[in-house]
């Protein structure tokens, strides 16, 4: 059974929609549910062939969990090593901007 997980905060309506609308599609071997974190070991896969990702944008732990997912095989939207690379540029460009004399 390959396992879709909706990663989410507060937000109710589009995740439980989301699940029930992936679910009434009856596919052989797919089931959408709400994630659900256990335990996080590195280097250890998850339980989830999907992740759908709605609140790691908040919760830096969230983004390490899907770091390690994605590592492992899961394929994860949206992408968690955006952050990486996005924290990288601003920063350069922030550097850039005080040492510019402006």
């Amino acid at each position: 059974m390959k396992r879709i997980g909706i990663m989410h905060g507060k937000e109710r309506s589009f995740p439980d929609a989301l699940v029930e609308r992936i679910n009434s599609k009856n596919i052989k071997g797919i089931h959408a549910e709400i994630l659900k974190i256990d335990k996080v070991i590195q280097g250890e896969t998850s339980d989830y062939h999907v992740i759908m990702d709605r609140i790691s944008q908040d919760v830096p732990f969230y983004r390490a969990f899907l770091k390690n997912a994605a590592l492992n095989g899961t394929a994860v939207l949206n992408n968690p090593f955006w952050w990486s690379a996005d924290e990288k540029f601003f920063n350069n460009c922030s550097y850039t901007f005080r040492n510019s004399g402006s």
